[in-house]
């Protein structure tokens, strides 16, 4: 079977890091609302391909997240004046059923990022320890620059970074190109105890967190739809691979957009 790797941008020939066996990690929704058809597209092509690596008698270890802290959802939860986790709650449940609706096969695991604060926060604090993040007014940044390979998935590099119109501008930061791991706790939010102060963790470390405690430092396989490419899944590698000091996934796969009346749409997220 050949896989089209966008790390090497090219079709590879899938040799498994240990025969019989696949560990993949398929990024899953933020539960902040129902899923929609642009959340269906990748439940249901990377089920096709764990399916298919079971009937060629592959056991795969197969996990997808839930995103259940995000702006969106605490926007949501204070309109309805309830927790967040009455909101996360129940759009979790909605989207298993509309799974199982699609006739998608139920993941291996799926972790929630609440549940996994302790791991978040030790990993995060790897990354200090070991030079690639920093504190800055009680945000976590990992610092980008003490990366060499920042951008081998995408493509992109620091220097076109630097110089794009979309940076966001931050004086806590020392490069605009920097993300946050760790932000501070703001009213009206909910918020978990570090050792950088009360806050919750930037989206992007989830995910390295997550598929490092249920499949290992380094799998076969990191899907997910082509809009996280960058930055989510870029700032995956430089977090996981930092931290853990080997490659973080063998291939990495994603799907594209849906296409409505001859028109891309970004509907991904």
């Amino acid at each position: 079977m050949k896989l089209y790797n966008t790390l090497t941008r090219k079709k590879e020939e899938f040799v498994p890091l240990n025969a019989g066996k696949i560990k993949m990690y398929v990024c899953g929704p933020t539960v902040y609302d129902y899923i929609h058809i642009g959340n269906a597209r990748p439940y249901v092509i990377f089920d096709t391909i764990r399916r298919y690596f079971e009937y060629k008698g592959y056991d795969v270890d197969y996990v997808q997240n839930f995103t259940d802290v995000d702006d969106k959802i605490i926007k949501k939860a204070n309109s309805e004046g309830v927790e967040s986790k009455v909101i996360s709650e129940r759009y979790i449940k909605e989207a298993l059923k509309d799974a199982e609706g699609l006739n998608v096969k139920p993941a291996t695991k799926n972790p929630k990022v609440t549940e996994e604060m302790d791991h978040i926060i030790e990993m995060i604090q790897t990354l200090i320890d070991k030079g690639h993040a920093y504190v800055s007014d009680g945000t976590v940044f990992f610092d980008t620059g003490s990366f060499p390979d920042y951008g081998k998935l995408s493509g992109k590099n620091i220097d076109e970074l630097l110089a794009g119109a979309r940076i966001e501008v931050d004086s806590n930061k020392k490069s605009p190109t920097d993300f946050v791991l760790w932000k501070p706790k703001k009213p009206g939010e909910p918020a978990w105890q570090s050792p950088w102060g009360e806050g919750r963790p930037g989206w992007h470390i989830e995910c390295s967190v997550m598929a490092k405690r249920y499949l290992g430092d380094t799998i076969d396989i990191h899907a997910g739809g082509e809009d996280l490419i960058f930055p989510h899944h870029e700032n995956e590698i430089a977090q996981s691979e930092a931290a853990n000091g080997v490659p973080f996934a063998k291939y990495w796969l994603h799907n594209g957009f849906i296409n409505i009346d001859n028109i891309n749409e970004q509907i991904q997220g």
